[in-house]
């Protein structure tokens, strides 16, 4: 079974579809866009890919090795493909689950929630630090597992060209039930909103069902307030990409115990200043309503 790189076929349906949407929202569909931010998306995704360049040798080298230790052997079939999209997918699930939930993880993630916008563009806002950060490890037992190298690239690449499609405001729902099913564009926008009962939900990447399974899932009712909880006053790319890891290493050096340094890195998000989505969830939520007396 020959596997295209989906992604790089891809790249001219994101460019028409940016185009198209940006002239869609001057004709005023639903949506914005500014073009600092788009800019800044833009160099974002170039950076992206100059880093794909130069680690995703040593990320598809590592699989590669670790597949000569597979479990199994399992053919290049249809049946194998469709199993690899599922096991790739929830893979991607608990990754994206843990990039919100510790802040080293959260330090490469941030950057794709810096925008204030959501349009296609921002799905282009991606992380400069994955290898650093070591989320491609989540992917890794795919490989021990046995699936076939490059159908798990190939899967990888499906989703992420997915995930392009579901960055608008202009799509409101999906018919014939598939918001039950898929990751849709109303599920992520959610996922990208800082509305306190918002954050931390929604992880999917294709399917939607591992958030209904693992109780992650939240429906959209009020709109989405997009970025991050205190936003970067930035449109600087270096800044946007390394914002995060200097503030891990800021809280670092300000520790007063190894606990706090273990804290201020693999800690929630906001623990050092207890600024927690916990917290945030907790600050937000309306008083309990006290018993009357009876007279």
């Amino acid at each position: 079974m020959i596997l295209p790189d989906i992604v790089q076929l891809a790249v001219p349906a994101f460019i028409v579809a940016t185009m198209l949407e940006m002239f869609a929202i001057r004709a005023g569909a639903r949506g914005a866009y500014d073009w600092r931010d788009t800019g800044t998306s833009l160099s974002m995704g170039i950076g992206n890919t100059v880093a794909a360049i130069l680690f995703g040798g040593a990320i598809v080298a590592i699989g590669r090795w670790l597949w000569d230790y597979r479990l199994f052997d399992i053919p290049s079939t249809w049946w194998a493909l469709a199993m690899c999209f599922v096991g790739e997918d929830f893979a991607y699930y608990w990754f994206h689950r843990t990039a919100h939930r510790v802040r080293w993880f959260w330090a490469s993630h941030v950057i794709h929630h810096s925008s204030q916008h959501y349009n296609f563009s921002t799905a282009l806002r991606q992380t400069w630090t994955g290898f650093l950060s070591l989320s491609f490890a989540f992917r890794l037992p795919l490989f021990l597992i046995g699936f076939p190298v490059e159908m798990i690239l190939f899967c990888a690449g499906l989703n992420l060209v997915y995930q392009f499609f579901i960055h608008t405001e202009m799509v409101r729902r999906l018919p014939f039930g598939l918001e039950y099913l898929l990751n849709t564009p109303s599920h992520h926008r959610v996922h990208h909103g800082t509305n306190p009962q918002y954050l931390d939900t929604n992880y999917g990447g294709v399917l939607i069902i591992w958030d209904r399974l693992f109780g992650t899932f939240f429906a959209e009712g009020e709109a989405p307030r997009y970025g991050i909880v205190n936003n970067l006053m930035s449109f600087n790319p270096l800044w946007v990409a390394a914002h995060e890891w200097w503030g891990i290493g800021r809280d670092v050096v300000r520790a007063r115990s190894l606990g706090d340094a273990a804290r201020a890195m693999f800690g929630p998000p906001g623990a050092v200043t207890g600024e927690t989505s916990e917290t945030i969830r907790a600050r937000a939520a309306p008083p309990p309503l006290l018993p009357t007396p009876a007279e």
